[in-house]
């Protein structure tokens, strides 16, 4: 873009995306396709959020290739593939698979290599960009924002690389950060953390509000290994103490963080892991926890095109508890994701000297860090995997007996063939994973248990007071429990994507999005436009996760 852009005062647009996620990506193709100007912020380099500078292959629930993802998050996956048989050297049997995983990763049906992503997302995003219809502002982070009453008239962001300042003005803005970095600046009303039972009714909620116990967020990266071969790092400063840490849980971690061992998150018993990047194991336990994400299968491109195999490190044994990133002063959540970092460039070493490998030895120092695979000198993802954000509060909160299977049965006295989640009359888009809480800041461990598919609730992504502020990714209206279902790639995208929408007819109408949500024919007319847009309101028959 031209760099007259970055020295403006002001930037006026129809919808001010802040936050270039998967949710802000989602959002300003949705904003955009329906004749919106738009302007999109990201504070790293890379757009894409989980799906690129955080280094988290998709995960998905099992019927994303046929249902339960917009059409337009299906064009992001098949343009996936086609970019894989566009310009890697694949074998005749990879390149004629219609659900080509170019990783074979055990998580998902599309592991696949981050910068994929980021070439795809901006690919979709070209031509707007081309046409002056779009405005991307990399390396760019809110400050400032100026609130009258119950609307937000401008956001101002800095950049990191230049220190000039940019303020945005637009009818509406779509708060898209990892973090929900604009509901303090906008004086948002907002939750953290866990709510209490006399709160939300939950079935697994803590009597008392616990609202700094946030989830573990995860600092990932790639390896590969060259069988032969020495590529161990420098011993980490932190090392003595991650190697020989022993998490304090409830219920209890079953030893040493830094094991092949971890607790199983159903179960919460001891679970046995295994670790070889040579094997091509069965899926099945143990679990080889270097093919879960595994995001290049040598076996899927030409002979010698890859040294091995390449896996994202995404672990239990990397999520970091032990403080917040939000919720506490800077200089404390600088602290927290540094030793976040420490901790996995600890596990990282610990693999390379110290860990057992199956044939009796240790270690494996042919492991191999690819900071090209995330796009940064020290080879760790360019910004945390942020499980849990701020979260709005919300005219309507989905809740665990909404959606979780133990709960809905509880609720509603049907047996589990015949429950479902609760319907909303308000649907805006569909999801299904299972309620998937990562151990916590708090001392708890995990908190997994079955959900059904659901439905994403239009109230959810409007605030109790605030006018023209949309939530568009894991800061709608869930609660710490049901974020665990919320949180993933493919309802990350249908929220920010129905967001998306949502702004842009609001501006078409002339209607503000809670008169389109209470009012019962203007919310037909938006659910209308959705399904004619590829999004899916509602889930045919299907069993819990």
């Amino acid at each position: 873009m031209p760099s007259t852009l970055l020295r403006a005062r002001e930037l006026a647009c129809d919808a001010a995306i802040v936050g270039g996620g998967t949710g802000g990506c989602a959002a300003a193709l949705a904003a955009l396709r329906n004749g919106m100007r738009v302007v999109m912020t990201e504070e790293t380099a890379w757009i894409g959020g989980q799906l690129t500078s955080q280094a988290v292959p998709p995960d998905e629930h099992p019927w994303i290739e046929s249902f339960g993802g917009t059409q337009l998050y299906r064009a992001y996956r098949n343009n996936v593939r086609d970019y894989y048989r566009t310009h890697y050297r694949l074998t005749v049997d990879a390149r004629s698979r219609a659900q080509l995983n170019p990783g074979d990763g055990l998580v998902s049906r599309l592991t696949h290599e981050p910068r994929v992503s980021l070439e795809v997302l901006e690919a979709m995003l070209a031509p707007y960009v081309s046409g002056g219809q779009l405005v991307v502002l990399l390396h760019h982070k809110p400050v400032r924002a100026d609130v009258a009453s119950n609307r937000v008239r401008g956001v101002t962001l800095k950049s990191s690389l230049t220190g000039n300042e940019v303020t945005l003005a637009a009818p509406y803005y779509l708060d898209a950060t990892e973090q929900g970095d604009l509901l303090p600046l906008t004086k948002t009303e907002f939750v953290t953390g866990f709510e209490s039972r006399k709160q939300t009714g939950e079935l697994h909620a803590p009597e008392q509000a616990q609202p700094a116990n946030i989830q573990a967020f995860t600092v990932c990266f790639a390896v590969d290994y060259v069988a032969g071969q020495n590529h161990t790092i420098d011993k980490p400063e932190e090392y003595a103490f991650w190697r020989d840490y022993v998490p304090e849980m409830k219920p209890a971690w079953p030893g040493k963080l830094l094991a092949w061992h971890m607790t199983h998150p159903v179960t919460l018993a001891k679970r046995e892991v295994a670790f070889d990047p040579t094997a091509e194991s069965p899926a099945g336990e143990p679990l080889n926890l270097f093919l879960y994400r595994r995001i290049a299968n040598p076996r899927n491109h030409a002979a010698g095109a890859y040294a091995g195999g390449i896996s994202l490190i995404n672990w239990p044994q990397n999520d970091y508890w032990l403080g917040n990133l939000h919720g506490v002063p800077d200089a404390e959540a600088a602290r927290h994701l540094k030793r976040g970092k420490q901790l996995s460039l600890s596990l990282l070493y610990w693999m390379q000297t110290e860990a057992p490998r199956p044939d009796g030895g240790t270690g494996w120092r042919g492991l191999r860090i690819r900071p090209d695979i995330t796009g940064t000198e020290d080879g760790l993802a360019m910004y945390p995997y942020v499980r849990e954000s701020r979260r709005i509060q919300a005219e309507f909160t989905v809740v665990e007996e909404h959606v979780g299977t133990d709960a809905r049965m509880k609720a509603t006295g049907k047996p589990r063939d015949e429950v479902t989640a609760a319907p909303f009359a308000d649907s805006v888009g569909v999801g299904s994973y299972r309620i998937d809480l990562h151990p916590s800041s708090g001392g708890d461990n995990y908190i997994d248990v079955s959900s059904l598919p659901f439905q994403i609730p239009l109230g959810a992504l409007i605030p109790k007071r605030v006018e023209n502020l949309i939530p568009a990714c894991k800061n709608l209206g869930v609660t710490h429990i049901t974020n665990g279902c919320y949180r993933l790639h493919p309802v990350e995208w249908n929220i920010g994507e129905s967001a998306g929408a949502l702004a842009a007819h609001a501006v078409k109408t002339g209607h503000r999005p809670r008169a389109i949500r209470n009012t019962k024919d203007l919310l037909e007319d938006f659910q209308r436009s959705l399904a004619a847009q590829g999004v899916e309101l509602a889930w045919p028959r299907v069993t819990p996760r």
